[in-house]
């Protein structure tokens, strides 16, 4: 088992808003933190920067992968019973969407996760376009944030900043995609990484 002072160590969860598999990942790892005495950080990044720092490409663009891994997002969603509509367009930037987590991450923490929440089911479930400017910013107002505030804070240099940091820092710490967990400084990615992540929680190193 693993000890008190371990018991008490956050779970690291790193998201894109653009990831079908963060989404369904973030559907999970609160209720599985929970259950063995944890909490989760979340952190919103781009993995554009991720897959540049790793020489990569996202999965839809390989023609050999595309079909299975549509295949694959929504099979996984209804393995965890998350509701999943493939949204079009796919994938797509979700810098200003990030922006406004980090925003409530500082000054509100308490709507920081729920934003995030409300980001990945209004794009996966009911295929809100998080990268066009009206369309975040209904879903802000809707979020119950003031009319324009969303806006101005993701036109802000000091989050556009803050964000550029979260993903500088994340690159530098193993982040190559999404989710990526970081679990007593174990990683883990990918969304097919929970009974990993369950076993660890409840025996420790394996």
């Amino acid at each position: 088992m693993n000890s008190p002072q371990a018991l008490q160590q956050p779970i690291d969860f790193y998201f894109d808003f653009s990831s079908p598999y963060s989404y369904i990942a973030s559907e999970w790892i609160e209720a599985v933190a929970a259950r063995h005495g944890r909490t989760v950080r979340w952190h919103a990044m781009l993995l554009g920067v991720a897959f540049q720092a790793a020489e990569l490409r996202p999965p839809v663009n390989h023609p050999l992968k595309r079909e299975y891994v549509l295949r694959d997002f929504a099979r996984s969603a209804g393995m965890e019973g998350v509701p999943y509509t493939q949204p079009d367009p796919f994938p797509i930037p979700t810098q200003n969407a990030a922006r406004v987590y980090w925003w409530l991450h500082e000054t509100r923490p308490e709507r920081a996760i729920p934003w995030a929440r409300a980001c990945f089911r209004a794009y996966f479930a009911r295929g809100v376009d998080l990268s066009d400017a009206q369309a975040l910013s209904t879903l802000a107002t809707e979020f119950g944030l003031g009319e324009g505030e969303a806006q101005a804070v993701w036109n802000d240099p000091v989050w556009k900043e803050r964000l550029k940091r979260v993903n500088e820092a994340a690159v530098a710490a193993g982040v190559f995609g999404a989710p990526f967990f970081f679990v007593d400084g174990e990683p883990f990615w990918g969304n097919d990484r929970k009974a990993q992540i369950e076993r660890w929680l409840s025996q420790g190193p394996f």
